[in-house]
């Protein structure tokens, strides 16, 4: 006979879901918004109690589980193109798998008394410290993979960016460059780079101008072939990356950034990935 206590339940759940979803959005470079990630960490930390309920089987376990992978992708995620869902699905089952698999070869192995384990989910008496180490090490490690993987070469093609500030929308054509590294120091996320005549129909602001910065906005260093300097950046609403070959479209997570120098927008091909 053992103790389960529900706070330490859910807190470790919403804690580990967190770390899925992020490492989903990772690794699918898809776009997670923190309270959004919170939210559906939070909504998939209820199905944790299942725990409670006595063993039903392993395959009606795993259905259960699919539901729950699927339910909190939909609310972490939304539901988008169809291909998106499904692959933010598979990535998210496959690495909940393997956490739950991992977890589940120590509790075979050493049989800790601080884990128990019931319905596919695992219930861990954890010292805080250890958890917060031990998954932020994981979390490091896929985004080594994620780097590693981003430096194959992808393919050209022909795409159009559409970018939603407000209550505007543009439409530019797209350019995959991998000569634009270009990342907000900030955020960590990638910066896609447009012709400053389309932002300013889009956000009002005319560069360079400083001193009307709309709120939201700020300069990072920018260095080029010919030049270096600051460019003003901010975060969209959305962005859609659309392959003009096959149709398929690609909600990322990216700021923009103004230059003088081009009318498309110049993107990293790493956003094209997954």
């Amino acid at each position: 006979m053992y103790t389960i206590y529900i706070d330490v339940l859910i807190i470790l759940n919403i804690y580990v879901n967190f770390l899925l979803l992020r490492t989903t959005a990772k690794l699918t470079h898809s776009p997670l918004k923190i309270t959004r990630c919170i939210a559906a960490s939070a909504y998939g930390s209820i199905f944790s109690l299942i725990i409670l309920f006595p063993s039903v089987g392993i395959p009606l376990s795993l259905a259960f589980k699919l539901i729950a992978a699927v339910t909190i992708v939909i609310a972490a995620f939304g539901t988008g193109g169809k291909i998106r869902l499904l692959i933010n699905i598979i990535v998210f089952f496959s690495v909940n798998f393997i956490f739950a698999g991992v977890t589940y070869a120590v509790y075979s192995w050493l049989r800790p008394e601080f884990m128990h384990y019931n319905n596919t989910y695992f219930y861990i008496d954890f010292s805080l410290a250890v958890l917060v180490c031990t998954t932020a090490a994981l979390y490091i490690f896929v985004c080594l993979i994620r780097f590693a993987f981003d430096r194959i070469p992808t393919g050209s093609g022909c795409y159009k960016i559409i970018i939603r500030y407000r209550d505007k929308i543009i439409s530019l054509c797209g350019l995959a460059d991998t000569g634009n590294a270009l990342v907000d120091y900030f955020t960590g996320k990638p910066v896609i780079i447009c012709g400053k005549d389309k932002l300013t129909e889009i956000t009002g602001y005319e560069a360079p101008d400083t001193d009307k910065f709309p709120k939201g906005f700020r300069l990072i260093p920018c260095s080029t072939v010919s030049s270096d300097g600051l460019i003003p950046v901010f975060r969209p609403d959305e962005v859609i990356i659309l392959d003009g070959k096959n149709g398929i479209r690609k909600s990322v997570e990216a700021m923009i950034g103004f230059s003088d120098n081009s009318q498309e927008a110049i993107f990293n091909p790493k956003l094209l990935r997954l």
